[in-house]
């Protein structure tokens, strides 16, 4: 770690269906960062797609809000639109009639969940600007946010996973029916999901055609494309990934729902669900599930961390692998965070650990 402290701006909201985790993730990260080692610069960004400016961030943080406003705090810290500048690593303000000072940072912390975030778009922005930044660069990002090209990826890995078809809108409106028709060769119960969404949004449990054509409309509100998926029966167990190059697993857990799925519901608001650490699983099992989520990291180019999502059939196909999260949840309850501590890294130190990787990740593409 460099001498001094390291500025480090944390962007979070986003105009994806997963703000409100976003928001919650980056109150957490930033209580956690410890104040003689960071200068913590929060910048906030609206479901509307405005970034708004480090004091009124801060104050959205403090307050608790779990939605950034997209016009309450204008007056008291000013939206913008921003710029960057790569030879100072700032971020600027775009509208230079601003009084607002350009904000140097030395690393960024993106926790930004699902697209407009995790897919890419921000890691492009930040390569362009020259500044470090947490988390897999522009191509990993974008092969983990869409999951039909994440199992394409998993695939050509030889990974195991679940069957699924792929429907893309523009098919869906000429060719319904057929597609409905086609579709049941998964069998039901059967999933439909965006293809480019987490925390579970916009996902359907299919029981019968009437229900297949009722989920696959609600997945396109959220995307163009929607996969439908087998859906299999067994235990579902996450693991964590930490780093560039050399990239380590965690230790397994396993994430035990009340609900038909693990949805979102079942994630942030329902208290009968539950985590266990490590799973109760044999050790071949869990070596297996080790194995797979560093291939899988390193199959779509991931870098940073990553939690990797499996299904496991005792009696059935063993071990399949359902996805990978390339910024996963982060408060002190999520699983990514949660399966590090159990392996012995706490949660500052995983801070800092996820810190010194964006840097010496930057440092060797210059």
């Amino acid at each position: 770690m460099p001498e001094g402290k390291i500025r480090v701006a944390i962007i979070f909201g986003g105009r994806s269906a997963e703000h409100e985790v976003s928001c919650e993730s980056a109150r957490h990260v930033a209580a956690a960062m410890d104040p003689t080692k960071y200068d913590v610069i929060p910048i906030g960004i609206s479901r509307e797609g405005r970034w708004m400016l480090p004091d009124a961030s801060r104050k959205a943080l403090e307050g608790g809000v779990l939605e950034i406003p997209d016009g309450s705090l204008v007056a008291e810290g000013e939206t913008v639109n921003i710029l960057a500048d790569p030879q100072r690593r700032q971020i600027v303000p775009a509208d230079r009639h601003s009084a607002v000072d350009d904000i140097s940072v030395e690393v960024v912390f993106p926790v930004l969940h699902g697209p407009y975030g995790e897919d890419g778009t921000v890691q492009g922005l930040l390569e362009l600007a020259g500044i470090p930044y947490v988390g897999s660069g522009v191509l990993g990002s974008a092969l983990s946010m869409d999951k039909e090209k994440m199992k394409v990826m998993f695939h050509a890995a030889g990974l195991p996973s679940p069957r699924y078809v792929v429907i893309r809108e523009h098919d869906w409106t000429r060719q319904r029916r057929r597609l409905i028709d086609d579709a049941p060769q998964l069998g039901f119960p059967c999933f439909t999901k965006p293809a480019n969404l987490g925390s579970s949004v916009g996902i359907t449990r299919c029981v019968d055609p009437e229900s297949l054509e009722a989920g696959i409309a609600e997945a396109f509100l959220h995307d163009r494309k929607v996969l439908v998926e087998e859906a299999i029966i067994g235990r579902e167990l996450e693991c964590g990934v930490l780093g560039n190059d050399e990239p380590q697993a965690s230790g397994v857990g396993e994430v035990v729902s009340v609900r038909d799925f693990y949805d979102y519901e079942a994630k942030y608001r329902d208290e009968d669900s539950k985590t266990i650490i490590p799973a109760d699983i044999p050790d071949p099992v869990a070596e297996v599930v080790r194995n797979y989520s560093i291939r899988a990291f390193q199959s779509v180019d991931a870098a940073g961390l990553a939690r990797v999502d499996f299904f496991y059939q005792q009696d059935g196909r063993g071990v399949l692998i359902n996805e990978i999260n390339t910024i996963p949840g982060f408060t002190t309850i999520s699983m990514f965070p949660k399966l590090w501590m159990a392996t012995g890294l706490s949660y500052p130190n995983l801070i800092d650990r996820l810190i010194q990787l964006a840097m010496q990740r930057h440092d060797a593409k210059r």
